[in-house]
């Protein structure tokens, strides 16, 4: 799951014919595969089959992108990546005119007299959006909500009538393009108290399957942790353990996420530590990753997390 390796295969190695802004992923060596992680690709896997775009929500560090990846690896089809951005409008997923041609013809072939001919012709840029709609690929649109509704609301077609509709300066000149019946959908969102998030429309919610997602189960952290940093299952519980009760300071506290326990993990065993109270390393890591200001708890205007963090540390490595 989160931050799992995923192999980009360059669009060279596959019979597919695709544009170079599309990827083929596979999941890497590293992938953890947990009860938890088959159970939401089984059923975002079953929601897409029967036609229904995805939409996983859930805080940062919950493994929606990873997760998108691998779902997406499994349907075999090349993938078209789309990150929300405030700046987009309808035309940055569908495409533009970005131009045009000047074509000139002087023609002074008899002395004396010159005719000149200029011709202009618009030039259009498709998106990766309307690639995604006209090849059948498989659209993973990271982190939607940070791009505005308006720009938002060519999905509704989309996912509804199955039609994209197009400007007619458009090369082909027609007003809209047929989605192909491989076109398949996943959205990711953080939740909207987020800084730099939008509320999304009722309508474009109402065409997505909603997979709530929170933190890994202890099980997955610990394994996922062991992945990445090739450290023993009693460091990595440690660390899992510290992270997780952490999590539960203070109010809408998601934090410390997997990202956490995975650089802890990866640096203690970049020096060959250990999640031990008597490994100094190790509590300098700890306290350098783990201090977050997020948890909001104070005591005279001052933050606590620091003692909080000794706290828990003690409390957890001090059962051994």
């Amino acid at each position: 799951m989160k931050d799992n390796s995923l192999r980009i295969v360059s669009t060279g190695v596959s019979k597919i014919s695709i544009p170079e802004d599309s990827i083929i992923p596979e999941p890497g060596d590293q992938f953890v595969n947990t009860p938890y992680v088959r159970d939401l690709t089984e059923r975002a896997l079953a929601y897409l089959e029967v036609g229904y775009p995805v939409h996983f929500a859930g805080p940062a560090g919950t493994g929606k992108t990873t997760l998108a990846f691998h779902i997406a690896a499994q349907l075999g089809r090349p993938v078209t990546l789309i990150h929300g951005d405030d700046e987009f409008s309808g035309s940055d997923l569908i495409g533009r005119d970005s131009g045009y041609r000047k074509t000139k013809l002087v023609d002074n072939y008899i002395h004396s007299v010159l005719k000149t001919e200029e011709h202009y012709n618009t030039t259009w840029e498709d998106n990766r959006l309307t690639t995604a709609c006209q090849y059948g690929y498989t659209l993973i649109y990271d982190e939607f909500t940070r791009s505005r509704p308006e720009a938002n609301n060519v999905l509704l077609s989309v996912l509804e009538e199955k039609i994209l509709n197009l400007p007619k300066l458009r090369r082909s000149g027609d007003g809209y393009v047929e989605v192909s019946p491989n076109f398949r959908a996943i959205f990711t969102s953080n939740p909207e108290e987020y800084a730099g998030v939008h509320k999304t429309q009722d309508a474009l919610m109402d065409r997505l399957i909603t997979i709530h997602l929170s933190h890994f189960d202890r099980k997955s952290e610990i394994q996922v942790t062991m992945a990445k940093s090739g450290i023993s299952m009693a460091d990595a519980e440690n660390i899992v353990d510290i992270a997780r009760e952490l999590r539960g300071i203070g109010v809408n506290n998601h934090r410390p996420t997997i990202r956490a326990c995975i650089a802890i993990a990866r640096i203690l065993a970049r020096f060959e530590g250990r999640a031990r109270l008597n490994d100094a390393i190790f509590l300098r890591i700890c306290r350098d990753v783990m201090d977050t200001d997020t948890a909001k708890v104070t005591r005279g205007g001052k933050s606590l997390m620091s003692d909080k963090v000794e706290e828990v540390i003690q409390r957890v490595c001090g059962k051994l």
